[in-house]
């Protein structure tokens, strides 16, 4: 038996490692089907759905209407912006290593990389914040909260830029400010629960969310608490974690549970809410995925573990949904949403015509350019990027894919990636394997 199990093993090991047209194929990051195959033991036996895996050819190729691609100079929000909504960045396209930066940090980076007035803003594990200079290749500053009481615990920080001051929550229960300008911490709160959201602000509010899905707001100026408003709580934890997107008017707030809630945020108070979760029974130990709620202005986006929702941001309406899942967070762009599903399609949606306008298979495409035997590819990101679809994947290749579905070029990255790429002015930015901040031209 064991001589069977290492005969197999040895035939995957050749048949995913070698490929005499492309290393695309090569996945060096496996995580992927280890979650997998863990996730399948907690899947909701109730439901009957299964998961879009039909092949919609372009029927009419009169034009996407997207939007005009612009020069991008700053990234201060994990997410791009408050609403999640990613615009159609410019880049000029030569796939050129211009800068490989020196090593930031002796300790593993947490994968989060913002940038502002020319400098790369990241953490690592020991809870460090390290402000990085892209003009001097030095780090110019760099700080820890921390006290040893907390030196063996391994520090996630979400962090967000407003102005000339970082944000910034953990998995210990800290909120705090630290001014970079000054070189000071402005403020800092101990709520005891770890945070498990990403970071948003509204005018005088930094709003965020712990791991019991409790909400709060914040005041931005000295870090008292607004109001904390508790939501369902779930027994089983996933890697899932509540998100929030805001609107001039609102903050949408995805919790664990499955539960989208609307808040005004001026007034801090509930407009609407609806559960998300499509099993018969709700409970606390069903679990519930998502990627983050992306609002375009006219319509809120929500792909959970199940479905694909467009729904109406002023009341929670369901406008459309499809039993389509994303595997990495959409793009949403004017009027189309582009995506990668669990079935390894490419598809494309109209939202005002509540329609898929095609759905391509990713791997065969992929195939078929290179002229080799069809695989599987994983995938980290997927962009708008000169008026083309960009799928960056775990293996540090990207794909080329036009608006109408057709793949245009398949391309390696210089370095190796670990962080979700940026886009700055004309360039991919990125942390690579190395501890460094790759520059791509």
């Amino acid at each position: 038996m064991k001589f069977l199990n290492l005969f197999f093993f040895f035939i995957i090991l050749i048949g995913c490692s070698f490929d005499n047209k492309s290393g695309i194929w090569k996945n060096e990051n496996i995580t992927e089907k280890r979650d997998q195959k863990a996730f399948k033991e907690f899947k909701n036996l109730l439901s009957a759905n299964q998961s879009f895996n039909e092949i919609i050819k372009l029927k009419n190729n009169t034009g996407f209407r997207i939007s005009k691609k612009i020069k991008n100079l700053e990234w201060k929000d994990k997410f791009y912006n408050n609403s999640n909504y990613y615009d159609n960045f410019s880049y000029n396209d030569l796939n050129k290593l211009i800068f490989n930066s020196k090593k930031i940090s002796r300790h593993k980076l947490n994968e989060t990389l913002l940038f502002y007035n020319n400098n790369a803003i990241v953490s690592d594990k020991k809870g460090n914040m390290i402000i990085f200079s892209i003009e001097t290749n030095q780090v110019i500053d760099k700080f820890n909260f921390y006290k040893k009481e907390f030196k063996n615990i391994e520090k996630k920080l979400n962090f967000i830029i407003n102005d000339t001051t970082i944000f910034i929550t953990d998995n210990i229960g800290f909120v705090y400010a630290y001014n970079f300008k000054e070189r000071k911490i402005l403020w800092a709160k101990n709520f005891k629960i770890p945070f498990r959201s990403n970071i948003k602000i509204f005018k005088n509010k930094i709003i965020t969310s712990n791991q019991n899905n409790d909400l709060y707001f914040i005041d931005i100026k000295n870090g008292d608490l607004l109001r904390l408003i508790p939501t369902e709580e779930t027994s089983v934890k996933n890697n899932f974690i509540n998100n929030l997107s805001l609107s001039r008017s609102n903050t949408y707030f995805l919790n664990t549970f499955g539960s989208l809630y609307a808040f005004d945020n001026e007034s801090m108070k509930i407009r609407w809410f609806l559960n998300l979760k499509s099993s018969v029974e709700l409970n606390s130990r069903d679990i519930f995925s998502s990627t983050q709620i992306i609002n375009n202005g006219n319509h809120l986006i929500v792909s959970s573990n199940q479905f694909i929702y467009i729904l109406n941001p002023d009341n929670g309406r369901i406008i459309f949904k499809k039993n389509i899942v994303s595997k990495i967070n959409p793009v949403v762009n004017k009027n189309y949403i582009f995506l990668v599903s669990e079935t390894n399609l490419l598809i494309a949606l109209d939202i005002n015509q509540k329609k898929i306008i095609y759905s391509y298979d990713i791997n065969e495409k992929i195939a078929k350019f290179l002229n080799t035997k069809k695989k599987n590819v994983y995938y980290k990101d997927i962009m708008l990027v000169n008026d083309k679809i960009f799928i960056f994947l775990k293996n540090s290749y990207y794909l080329i894919f036009n608006v109408y579905g057709e793949i245009e070029n398949v391309r390696k990255l210089p370095t190796k990636i670990y962080s979700v790429p940026i886009f700055i002015n004309n360039s991919i930015l990125y942390l690579n394997n190395k501890n460094k901040i790759s520059v791509i031209d």
